[in-house]
């Protein structure tokens, strides 16, 4: 067991507020991946713990149709889909653990309500996005303020279909980290065209991305 009982029964009560079922869709490897058995036990013993929460599992490889469903090209990756499989845009690539397991939380709890969370003034702002703009959010397990930048991603990707939020563990996706130079957590990659360095209030974010959909 992962994940200790008392940290279950807390997860438990969390769950209890869910709303409409979620849908975990993960993505794993037997090549270069030696960290998706214990994903995906962890994502197994999570979703054990409500019956609105359904973990289905594929090979990267194998399962080549459902990973092109997603635009998944790497392993582990994590889709957090709506019950019917509304694709949100909210992934995680490595593993949600350290830290990072509370943005995992949160990001189930957002799909289950149907509700970002955002303020309204962002919300309408958000809505005349009609560009494709990725956040991809670099972490590490040990970084404190990390989550809440991931969970912004992930607010702002529930929000608008043309907006996607990733996390990404540096150190499970070595190469990708050091293409953007990311020596410090968490580092937030607009587009491949623009960066945020720490974690950033909502307002900050948002005249970013807006900037940045103006731009494509």
């Amino acid at each position: 067991m992962m994940i200790p009982e008392k940290d279950r029964q807390k997860i438990r009560e969390r769950f209890a507020d869910m709303t409409h079922a979620v849908v975990l869709r993960f993505f794993e490897s037997s090549i270069n991946c030696p960290t998706c058995p214990q994903i995906k036990d962890l994502l197994q013993e999570v979703a054990d713990l409500s019956g609105l929460i359904t973990l289905e599992g594929y090979n990267l490889y194998t399962d080549e149709e459902k990973a092109k469903e997603l635009d998944v090209d790497k392993a582990p990756t994590l889709a957090v889909l709506g019950e019917s499989g509304e694709d949100y845009g909210i992934r995680f690539y490595g593993a949600p653990t350290g830290y990072e397991f509370a943005a995992f939380l949160e990001a189930i709890l957002m799909v289950s309500r149907r509700d970002s969370g955002l303020k309204p003034e962002t919300k309408t702002k958000l809505a005349a996005v009609d560009q494709n703009v990725t956040l991809n959010v670099f972490v590490t397990p040990t970084c404190p303020y990390c989550p809440g930048a991931v969970h912004l991603a992930h607010q702002f990707a529930f929000e608008n279909p043309h907006i996607r939020g990733h996390m990404i563990e540096a150190t499970e996706f070595p190469d990708w980290a050091n293409r953007f130079d990311v020596y410090g957590v968490p580092k937030t990659v607009i587009n491949d065209l623009d960066s945020i360095e720490g974690a950033v209030p909502e307002p900050i974010l948002l005249d970013q991305v807006l900037a940045v959909a103006a731009k494509a």
